[in-house]
């Protein structure tokens, strides 16, 4: 019999999340690299982007978390330390915990063992082994160390030279994983030449599996129904469903109603439910759109009622709010958006729009925290001014470049 459903307001719920994003408070985590190791040990993904209008998704997830975080260190935590290592979470490239990484290994050998890898290998064999080979010999290369081969012009972002296939597949299939990165670049190496030494690479089992997930998705989701826990590319659905029973029997997740969800039974991890319900000193963080708490944009509608588009792919003429807008949260609410661009050249965060979404009546409370991000914001990306072009409400642009100027 299934343990009696705590009841959650939406408020607390909201709260649940963040908390669970680590952005409830300064307090949950540390600074600098340890800080940033943290945040990638708790969340268990961070999404790798490329778009770099701004410091690149991943960086800006990681800097949301751990104010004292500098780009630099990911480079540490991956090349030199081994402390995370990138693969995919579904259909997303992501850095992941290197403790991680025997889950992900089956997900590996899984690829390696489809028709469709061992149809590409057959055809390309002597390809594949051409690129061992001068990795082997030579140590960690990139994608652009190797010529193009294909005697043809090639066309859209997708359209890669034969290596870069062979390159993928290969670390697709665990023969080869991401060594660092050059210039942003993959460098690809022997997958026993990356793990650190003791690295446990034992296949887990479907119950191990399942229990993962449901761990994973819960420590950073905060509440869940059982289709948000099995939106995962790893596990088995049932072995997943039987998983959440149990663990819910043996208290580690809890059974909860949200508020306005009369039949829909949603689970949270115990411990984090005991910890985070409580509110607490308004905070404001600017969110990259690849942000986990926003990536699932139907749960960012349901629980915030905020709908995060990205418009980076829409014609500019057609786009409402911009470029590459990054959603604004205070306290348990988005209140607006931000669509920003860092002039590398004249070391100038350019706030091409800005729309806050909440009446007037609150600007004059939010404004100090406001100013103050965006100048956080800008020092982060390197710039050493910002400058305001247009504003929604109109009336904020100039007490907002006031409250920026005694900063």
């Amino acid at each position: 019999m299934e343990a009696a459903r705590v009841r959650l307001t939406v408020p607390t719920a909201r709260r649940l999340a963040i908390w669970s994003q680590l952005m409830g408070s300064r307090r949950q985590v540390g600074r600098g690299k340890a800080g940033a190791a943290q945040v990638i040990d708790h969340l268990g993904r961070v999404q790798i982007d490329t778009i770099s209008v701004v410091e690149r998704a991943h960086h800006h997830i990681l800097w949301s978390r751990c104010p004292s975080y500098d780009p630099q260190m990911l480079h540490e935590l991956q090349a030199r330390e081994r402390r995370v290592f990138e693969y995919w979470w579904g259909h997303t490239a992501s850095y992941l915990p290197m403790s991680d990484y025997r889950y992900y290994r089956s997900q590996m050998e899984a690829a390696a063992a489809a028709p469709w890898m061992q149809q590409w290998l057959s055809s390309h064999r002597e390809l594949a082994d051409t690129v061992l080979g001068r990795i082997r010999d030579e140590g960690p290369l990139a994608s652009a160390d190797f010529a193009d081969t294909s005697g043809r012009k090639r066309g859209s972002w997708w359209d890669w030279k034969p290596a870069k296939h062979a390159l993928e597949m290969l670390l697709r299939a665990g023969i080869l994983m991401v060594a660092g990165r050059r210039s942003f670049q993959r460098l690809y190496d022997l997958a026993e030449r990356v793990l650190p030494p003791g690295t446990n690479t034992r296949g887990p089992s479907k119950e191990e599996t399942a229990r993962f997930v449901v761990r994973r998705a819960l420590t950073a989701m905060g509440s869940a129904p059982l289709d948000g826990i099995r939106w995962s590319w790893l596990g088995d659905r049932r072995a997943i469903s039987e998983a959440v029973a149990e663990m819910a029997a043996t208290g580690e997740v809890t059974p909860v109603q949200m508020q306005g969800r009369d039949g829909e039974t949603q689970y949270a991890w115990t411990e984090l439910l005991n910890h985070s319900g409580r509110p607490g000193r308004a905070r404001l963080h600017l969110l990259s759109p690849f942000d986990p708490l926003v990536a699932d944009r139907r749960r960012t509608r349901e629980l915030f009622g905020f709908d995060c588009k990205l418009e980076s792919y829409v014609p500019a003429a057609k786009r409402e709010h911009g470029y590459f807008c990054l959603p604004i949260l205070c306290g348990d609410h988005f209140i607006g958006r931000l669509d920003p661009k860092a002039d590398r050249k004249s070391k100038s965060l350019v706030v091409r729009k800005l729309t806050l979404e909440q009446d007037g009546a609150d600007v004059d409370q939010i404004l100090p925290l406001l100013a103050a991000m965006l100048r956080a914001f800008a020092t982060f990306n390197r710039c050493e001014s910002v400058v305001l072009e247009v504003t929604e409400p109109r009336r904020l642009r100039t007490p907002l470049s006031m409250a920026l100027k005694t900063l």
